[in-house]
């Protein structure tokens, strides 16, 4: 599947190395991809040297945070008044960032920091759902944003790192 996005997006933006950036970019805006931990293997895959590529993907990690925390409770509640099967999906994804993000009161900044820097490729970490703990708990934007962007920084330093092999990456 993700070869078939590759290809819709470079079919857009052509095979250029423009074209190239943009696809990282639009990958890592996406709440499904998993932020840079697996955006940055496709550009190097994509043939992208390792800090434009690193820029591109952790812009387009951080470039959503900030439309979350400020617009996602309205988007939920108008989710529950839409229909039951979209209500359901916001109490779904609330109750999950309620869960996760439990561990953060004491400490906020360093824990959400932390929280979005573990560069796990799971589903449920980074960018996405640590700006969903911050609406949830009604973290300030001033807080949780650069909580964020720094956490987002050191997961894009890490996998870029280790997709270039300058570290190994042991699991």
């Amino acid at each position: 599947m993700l070869e078939s996005v590759l290809g819709f997006l470079e079919n857009i933006f052509g095979a250029t190395d423009i074209g190239r950036f943009a696809v990282v970019f639009i990958l890592s805006m996406l709440p499904a991809v998993g932020g840079p931990t697996m955006v940055i293997p496709v550009g190097a895959a994509l043939g992208l040297t390792a800090i434009p590529n690193a820029v591109a993907a952790i812009v387009g990690n951080i470039l959503p945070a900030p439309f979350i925390i400020l617009f996602i409770r309205k988007i939920f509640d108008w989710m529950r008044k839409k229909s039951r099967r979209l209500g359901s999906l916001a109490d779904k994804l609330e109750n999950k960032a309620k869960s996760r993000g439990t561990r953060l009161r004491h400490g906020v900044f360093i824990g959400l920091m932390i929280f979005v820097a573990i560069p796990l490729p799971l589903p449920g970490m980074g960018a996405w759902t640590g700006s969903l703990i911050a609406a949830i708990f009604n973290i300030r934007l001033r807080i949780a944003l650069p909580a964020i962007a720094f956490g987002v920084v050191i997961a894009g330093t890490i996998a870029t790192l280790a997709t270039y092999g300058f570290i190994e990456y042991v699991l």
